[in-house]
């Protein structure tokens, strides 16, 4: 006969093995991740280009043999780089050293605000450090030696996250990461194309908002980079100090790329990120068959659609990529719009796909830009700029300013637009898109010979001026709520109702106060606000069942009816 006693014993002795085990299995890992993953850099016989000294002409300009970087009257920097992949890397950080450092104290802190525990923090580290594991082997040998070329650059003062190759080389992951871990689009951008009769001079533009916010710091030092490499075309691209990848950029050939953030499931492991896949499609292809063929080749992790633009076409289309699945979607018509989900006939259909139209804005968003390309008629490039910087909701609605449900979502890392037949762009400046565009003709840059100071190499009769609402009454209450938002985030305590009257058409401005007072224990108060909340246009079915289930709660903790 089993006694009781007998039976815990074996119990436990299960339970001590089974400990025992899972204990072996983690350290395993552990070892496996800190001594078995190695990320080596990649193998030169020349290193000759760190031998070289960047030379500072005035304040604002530095030069390093035919390279350059300046900081422009209008807030933008502006970079000019050449040579083979290890020679532009060491140019890029040589040349922007103090950017390429400050960017990633910036990076880190708005990191560590997401990621407050220093336990999970460390655990995050090994996460990225496995999940990333052959991030090298899917990233070409070019980019690994213009990455390890900036590398060099990078502060000493985040040696607990990685080695500084690794740190580099990682962050061009940052926007796959953000999948990986939260299944959803860090990036929720907007763009569209016009041409023939859609434009008033028929000529083919592009437009797109960059909605990447890793917080205000980051996107104060934007870089307008013009590259002139050994092998392929040359281009320029909006980007931050250290980021070799692409998200907005046109080549010499009239082609752009943009990227939009798609649905994405958990995956297993890293492939070539997203940014690395833009950057070789607008290095080397010259019409949308090509950029499709290098989209083919590249395995991604997570979901992407790739708006190009092709002079050579005279058109646009939508490469659609998810880690299994290649699509392109071509309107019948001559626009094209793309925000955060597919179109195509492949895709469209995905049950990723039909979730992320039924939960997130971005239908709303493609709406809103029906709405607005319908009532322009023939678009142009004003009427493209004043598209991005639309604060407004379907019909014209006033659904607050920053909600997510807008074109203009305030929180832009830049916004751009493209006209390829005269190889001329247009970039944002502060504050997001509401700031003058600055007007730039490739051709006129690159023929350039070297850079003088002082000499600013904008197209000056082609800026766009600063949007008007920067001077409105209700600008100046959204930057108060913004002040009191990151308030209540500090644990500070704020005027709750000049909150709600900062910007009383938001439904988060509800959901702010709500919070504050759950958090205060005044549940009659908080669920009152939440019940406004739902009154008001609100982003995401994710948000609202939030604001349900808070006055759920707030009702049972205040015993309310």
């Amino acid at each position: 006969m089993v006694t009781r006693r007998k039976i815990w014993r074996i119990l436990l002795k299960s339970l001590l093995g089974l400990f025992l085990v899972v204990f072996i299995l983690l350290l395993g890992l552990f070892l496996y991740v800190h001594f078995g993953i190695k990320t080596n850099p990649p193998e030169l016989s020349d290193t000759s280009a760190l031998e070289q000294s960047r030379t500072e002409l005035d304040a604002n300009t530095f030069t390093l043999g035919n390279n350059w970087f300046r900081k422009s009257n209008s807030g933008l920097y502006e970079m000019y780089l050449e040579g083979d992949a290890f020679e532009r890397g060491v140019a890029y950080g040589k040349l922007t050293q103090e950017l390429v450092r400050r960017q990633e104290d910036h990076f880190t802190e708005q990191f560590l605000q997401m990621v407050p525990s220093k336990s999970y923090l460390h655990l995050l580290k090994y996460f990225i450090k496995w999940f990333n594991r052959n991030m090298a082997d899917n990233v070409p040998l070019e980019y690994q030696k213009e990455i390890y070329g900036v590398s060099f650059a990078a502060s000493d003062d985040h040696e607990a996250i990685g080695k500084k190759y690794h740190r580099i080389l990682n962050y061009h992951a940052a926007h796959d990461i953000g999948h990986a871990l939260q299944s959803m689009a860090l990036v929720g951008c907007t763009s569209f194309a016009t041409w023939d009769e859609q434009s008033e001079d028929s000529s083919l533009i592009i437009g797109r908002n960059f909605d990447f916010y890793v917080g205000d710091k980051f996107a104060e030092e934007k870089i307008v980079a013009f590259y002139k490499p050994n092998e392929g075309h040359r281009f320029m691209m909006v980007t931050w100090a250290g980021f070799v990848g692409v998200v907005s950029g046109m080549n010499e050939k009239g082609l752009t790329v943009t990227i939009n953030a798609a649905k994405s499931s958990m995956p297993s492991g890293s492939a070539t990120p997203v940014s690395i896949v833009a950057r070789e499609i607008l290095q080397y292809a010259g019409n949308i068959a090509e950029a499709y063929e290098i989209a083919s080749r590249r395995k991604m992790f997570v979901s992407e659609s790739f708006l190009i633009g092709s002079l050579a076409d005279g058109r646009a289309a939508v490469i659609e990529k998810t880690p299994d699945q290649l699509a392109i979607y071509e309107p019948s018509e001559n626009i094209l719009l793309c925000t955060n989900h597919f179109q195509s006939e492949l895709l469209d259909k995905s049950a990723s796909n039909e979730e992320q139209k039924t939960n997130s804005a971005s239908v709303y968003r493609y709406q809103r830009l029906q709405e607005l390309i319908t009532q322009n008629k023939y678009n142009s490039v004003f009427k493209t700029v004043q598209i991005l910087r639309d604060l407004k909701g379907l019909n014209g609605t006033d659904i607050g300013m920053g909600n997510e449900k807008a074109i203009n979502q305030l929180i832009a890392h830049h916004s751009i637009v493209f006209q390829p037949e005269k190889l001329k762009v247009w970039v944002s400046t502060a504050p997001w898109q509401l700031g003058s565009f600055i007007a730039y003709d490739l051709n006129a840059i690159f023929d350039l010979e070297g850079i003088k100071p002082g000499v600013e190499i904008m197209d000056k009769p082609d800026i766009i001026d600063a949007d008007p609402v920067l001077a409105s009454t209700d600008f100046q209450r959204f930057m108060k709520y913004r002040a009191m938002k990151e308030a209540i985030k500090n644990g500070e305590i704020v005027d709750i109702q000049k909150l709600i009257t900062s910007n009383p058409n938001h439904y988060h401005a509800y959901v702010l106060a709500g919070d504050y007072k759950f958090k205060a224990k005044d549940y009659k108060e908080a669920s009152r606000f939440y019940s406004e909340a739902l009154r008001k246009e609100i982003a995401t079915i994710e948000e609202k069942n939030y604001i349900l289930d808070q006055i759920e709660k707030s009702k049972k903790k205040g015993n309310l009816k």
